[in-house]
């Protein structure tokens, strides 16, 4: 193997893997100065040439002239008669520099650079990839998918990089096949083993914030500002915005014509509904957006204990609450303050009946999950029709209709 073949062999690497011009020349010295070390014990009296462009390099030896009879280092030292055949005009004291062929050294050393090369080319990119992605925390990326696990997707960007999307990672209802193209958030990068893990989300909220930067310009421009961002993923969601610019409606802008820039996000997050509101430091109308459809009475805030009591008419109660409780939560979670709902007084009826009631009747884990659908009395439950309270709930449906036969007799 000749000087040629060396450099064609590190050229591409350099080209697959990206590698600086100096990091390269850098690279190179030192697998060549490790094969002399290992040659001649040492290789500080070596000069090695490197010329990219020209695909060779040379490698020099500097050795002193000294006389026969104090000839001891081979490597260090030349005598004069050998001196005299690489010049005339050599003598005692003087310094020789002669070139070293690289190919005398043996097959064995030229295969030890080769490896060398290979193993510091690839701790470099493995570097390289560390840094980049590092650097990319809380952006977007796109990668394919490569391979499916049960725990995890394993996804290939454009330049073959491993990226990893866990299982909790992604949306309750994602569904991906080999060569799909999946777009997510780095959440994380680690190094394990010397090698980079690049770990991907689609729940985080990060991921949601960024995907209204590229629909909505007016976010990436910095005219309207995301607040708070809280979701429960491929359920629901709560947005809060606000802009600096008067003339530009924030909630109208992320929505976009006709839905058409949220439409975009919603279909990404596999149709999570997303309430877009506008922030306001007015804790109670912030908290009134928040429960948003609900139409609210009246607001009662203890600030100490970073709770809201919220009174609502009854029919008004359900919506608070959301299906399965999302909404409550997810206000709660937006501003920051437990929620607490309650039937507007002024609209109680006096001939109803709390469902608290009818624990001798109705068993507690009953009652509990018509509380969770916002009936908390058993009017309010008659007001549901039975193919709701089915939707609605848990309940078997002979249950319903037992509950539902209690509840009528109750005013009958």
């Amino acid at each position: 193997m000749d000087n040629l073949n060396l450099i064609d062999t590190f050229s591409e690497f350099k080209d697959l893997k990206s590698i600086d011009r100096a990091t390269m020349m850098s690279v190179l010295e030192d697998s060549f100065r490790s094969v002399l070390q290992k040659q001649f014990g040492t290789d500080e009296n070596f000069d090695v040439i490197i010329n990219p462009d020209k695909g060779d390099f040379e490698i020099w030896r500097n050795r002193t002239v000294v006389a026969d009879d104090e000839f001891t280092d081979a490597n260090l030292q030349i005598t004069l008669e050998q001196a005299k055949k690489i010049g005339d005009d050599y003598e005692v004291g003087e310094e020789v520099t002669d070139e070293v062929k690289f190919s005398d050294f043996g097959r064995r050393a030229i295969l030890n650079l080769r490896q060398n090369l290979a193993t510091r080319i690839l701790e470099l990119e493995k570097d390289n990839v560390y840094t980049k992605y590092k650097n990319k925390i809380g952006e977007i990326v796109t990668g394919e998918v490569y391979q499916i696990w049960k725990r995890e997707l394993l996804l290939l960007d454009d330049e073959g990089n491993e990226l990893l999307l866990p299982k909790v990672e992604q949306i309750p209802t994602d569904f991906f096949r080999k060569g799909d193209a999946v777009r997510a958030v780095i959440i994380r990068v680690e190094m394990r083993n010397n090698s980079p893990y690049i770990i991907l989300s689609r729940t985080s909220s990060v991921f949601l914030e960024r995907l209204f930067e590229l629909e909505v310009p007016e976010i990436f421009d910095g005219l309207i500002t995301i607040k708070n961002i809280v979701r429960i993923p491929g359920e629901r969601a709560k947005v809060a915005v606000e802009s600096y610019d008067e003339r530009v409606d924030p909630v109208g802008a992320c929505v976009g014509m006709k839905g058409s820039r949220i439409h975009g996000i919603v279909r990404e997050l596999r149709n999570e509904n997303i309430d877009i509101i506008n922030y306001t430091n007015n804790l109670q109308l912030y908290i009134q957006r928040a429960l948003n459809p609900a139409k609210i009475s009246s607001i009662k805030l203890f600030a100490n204990e970073n709770r809201a009591e919220v009174f609502l008419k009854p029919e008004e109660v359900s919506l608070a609450i959301g299906k399965g409780g999302l909404n409550i939560k997810l206000a709660s979670q937006l501003t920051g303050y437990d929620i607490d709902v309650y039937r507007d007084r002024d609209t109680v009826d006096e001939e109803d009946v709390s469902l608290d009631e009818f624990s001798d009747e109705i068993e507690g884990w009953i009652i509990d999950e018509l509380k969770a659908i916002g009936c908390d009395t058993a009017k309010n439950v008659l007001g549901i029709s039975r193919e709701d309270l089915i939707k609605r709930t848990d309940l078997e449906e002979e249950t319903i209709d037992e509950v539902l036969r209690i509840f009528k007799a109750e005013f009958e």
